[in-house]
């Protein structure tokens, strides 16, 4: 396909395509709401244990299984005239059926305690990793059917909506959770959250991708891998942003660790996660409403900055909170920054690179940023057990403001260097 036809299809079905993956959103974070990673789910685990690092281990999960897989799948999805193929075909088996099996593990917890803690930890990776394992065929087939001056905006108003969607099920989340006992009430969640991602599937599954073949030769394994390097070496911009993005990936190591502190602490009932993830969920709606149109104006450069910087007040603000209360905003703060960071953080990968090499960049950029991320709940899990949750809270805020100088100092806004941004 030319480009010029090409750019016409992708113009022709523009608004069908923004509907449908608006609704893709918008029931995906409803579903999630209800399985929350920063505060429903560490509270599941919580009720079963209160070792550290297990409740640590969900989000070294949560960010490994996200993050790993997708540089080890970026060669095949650049090979594909339609990206979709990956996100829909593997997808269904790989990310959303699994969630379905979160039920029968809560339910095991009624006579098996143990054995409904590992299934729920085998289950839970299995999605994640299969979330990881489409994530960059979803953020290609993104970046190819929303042209690039529409991105910020298709990313600000669908997170709007799939916001408001998720301050829905945080709200029924919150009442299921207070209303039933354990582990029935985490069994209903799960159950929402399952229901509702499989009919994300069905809209995604509706969107209308022009085929585009890349014009790059087809290369083996062994070459790929050393296209990587090439890229880490000749590429400085992008290099030093990997650098302070895994910096203030570091700054993530207490995130998981917010809902266990404040429950502990001031002895509140599981149903306050959800009244949390509503927090958090306010706080992305404003994100998302605001810098979106903010990303397509200035770049994603600055909404990264500001996200970093949000993330790390929400710290230091955990860290000296002296009532519950003051949590909704520790939540809320967060959710906003995690607002720019997502949503700049996958779209400024876009930019770095030409079309036909766009994988590769999406793959370095979220797999090394995933190492970090990985590997920074488990150093959180020491810190807490060493130096208690408020040390953590203060060393994660040092983390955060470091990688958003690092990121406002040394890296270049890729969008108004690269001459390619022209042919998209």
């Amino acid at each position: 396909m030319t480009g010029t036809n090409f750019e016409r299809q992708v113009e022709q079905h523009y608004r069908f395509n923004a509907i449908v993956n608006v609704l893709d959103s918008a029931f995906y974070l409803f579903g999630a709401s209800f399985i929350a990673a920063n505060t429903i789910l560490p509270l599941f685990v919580n009720r079963f244990t209160d070792n550290r690092l297990v409740i640590g281990l969900l989000s070294t999960l949560s960010s490994s299984g996200w993050f790993l897989p997708q540089i080890f799948t970026a060669n095949w999805v650049q090979r594909l005239p339609r990206k979709k193929v990956g996100v829909v075909n593997v997808g269904l088996l790989s990310e959303r059926l699994p969630v379905f099996l979160f039920v029968p593990a809560a339910l095991l917890a009624v006579r098996f305690p143990t054995a409904a803690l590992v299934s729920f930890f085998v289950f839970f990776t299995w999605y994640i990793f299969g979330a990881g394992s489409i994530a960059v065929s979803w953020q290609d087939m993104i970046a190819k059917i929303i042209p690039l001056d529409r991105r910020g905006r298709f990313f600000g108003i669908a997170n709007f909506i799939a916001t408001l969607m998720g301050v829905l099920g945080a709200a029924t989340a919150a009442w299921l959770l207070d209303r039933y006992a354990f582990p029935y009430n985490y069994a209903l969640c799960f159950s929402a959250a399952a229901i509702a991602i499989f009919l994300s599937w069905v809209f995604l599954a509706l969107t209308r991708e022009p085929a585009q073949v890349s014009e790059r030769t087809p290369v083996s394994r062994r070459a790929y891998w050393r296209s990587l390097l090439d890229v880490l070496r000749t590429d400085q911009n992008f290099r030093r942003y990997l650098l302070s993005r895994a910096v203030v990936n570091l700054g993530g190591m207490a995130t998981g660790f917010l809902a266990v502190y404040a429950v502990q602490r001031w002895a509140l009932t599981d149903s306050q996660a959800g009244r949390f993830t509503i927090s958090t969920l306010v706080g992305q709606a404003l994100g998302n409403l605001t810098l979106g149109a903010l990303a397509d104006r200035w770049g994603h450069k600055l909404t990264l900055v500001l996200g970093a910087l949000l993330g790390g007040t929400a710290m230091g603000v955990a860290a000296l909170a002296p009532a519950p209360a003051w949590f909704h905003a520790v939540f809320a703060l967060l959710g906003f920054g995690m607002a720019g960071f997502i949503m700049s953080g996958l779209m400024i990968a876009f930019e770095f690179s030409a079309p036909d090499i766009r994988p590769t960049y999406i793959g370095l950029n979220n797999t090394l940023g995933g190492i970090v991320a990985a590997l920074a709940p488990i150093i959180g899990g020491w810190l807490a057990g060493a130096i208690g949750y408020r040390g953590l809270f203060l060393v994660a805020f040092f983390f955060s403001l470091t990688g958003g100088a690092l990121l406002y100092r040394t890296v270049r806004e890729p969008r108004w260097r690269e001459s390619w941004r022209e042919s998209e």
